[in-house]
């Protein structure tokens, strides 16, 4: 496998896209991957990066690279 893997349980997809939590603000932030592994956040394949929901009452922003 050539970059990082999921971080989903059992999955082994190679990850595109990292997600943080900004808990002050009740808010999950995905990305594009980030260039080194964060201890506080979870690398997603593709598959699981757009099944990602949130809890109640939180928003998901999602950063979507152009081009």
């Amino acid at each position: 496998m050539t970059g990082r893997p999921c971080s989903k349980v059992a999955c082994s997809e190679v990850a595109v896209s990292t997600l943080t939590y900004v808990y002050a603000d009740s808010m999950a932030v995905l990305g594009p991957l980030s260039q080194k592994a964060e201890p506080h956040s979870y690398d997603l394949c593709s598959r699981h990066a757009d099944r990602l929901s949130a809890p109640q009452g939180w928003q998901i922003v999602r950063h979507v690279v152009l081009g």
